[in-house]
């Protein structure tokens, strides 16, 4: 019991970064994945994402015993990295804990791919996070949302459209399981989730 409460107490140990765009015509679409997964932590850990600071909806709670702060950037994906920064600076939380969740065309609806680091791979949300803190060291679960179905098909215009109703039952596992994989990453077990969760 007091380990929980003195765990509870101290400073965020963790940053979860949902990424996405503000505003409830985004809701749904390919590119607001990472919002639905911030959604289903909470709705799992108990965890509100309600109150505004430093340009993002932030919620601050326990996952699996470890105190962590999810948050959803509010800038518009393209300037992502101004929420993230500003937390990351505020709360002296380093990259290594900063795990950020988002799409990934180059993957079919409802696989996932966990990394421990990398590039932006051409992602602008996470461009954006990578030019404003000067690092690429952020874990982090990709979510696929599937490629656009031609290559004169506008690709803004794919990852802002919503999923066919074929596509749901796989949406739904990719963040129910994303949600699991943040649960063991925030408890040092990132191996174990790129084990289960990596295509």
């Amino acid at each position: 019991m007091f380990s929980l409460f003195k765990k509870s107490t101290s400073s965020p140990e963790f940053l979860v970064v949902g990424l996405g765009n503000p505003g409830g015509k985004y809701d749904n679409t390919r590119h607001n994945v990472g919002f639905s997964c911030i959604d289903k932590l909470c709705e799992t850990h108990g965890i509100s994402v309600s109150k505004l600071k430093f340009k993002a909806l932030y919620g601050d709670g326990i996952i699996d015993g470890t105190r962590c702060l999810l948050i959803k950037p509010q800038t518009y994906m393209n300037h992502s990295g101004e929420a993230v920064s500003e937390f990351m600076n505020f709360y002296k939380i380093p990259a290594e804990n900063v795990l950020v969740i988002f799409d990934d065309i180059s993957l079919a609806v409802g696989k996932l791919r966990i990394r421990r680091n990398g590039t932006h791979g051409g992602h602008k949300g996470m461009k954006s996070i990578i030019e404003l803190t000067d690092t690429t060291e952020y874990p982090r679960i990709k979510i696929g949302v599937g490629n656009k179905p031609h290559p004169d098909y506008d690709l803004a215009d794919w990852v802002l459209s919503k999923f066919q109703k074929c596509e749901t039952d796989g949406v739904k596992r990719a963040i129910e399981h994303s949600a699991e994989a943040v649960k063991l990453m925030v408890n040092g077990n990132t191996d174990k989730a790129m084990n289960l969760y990596n295509s």
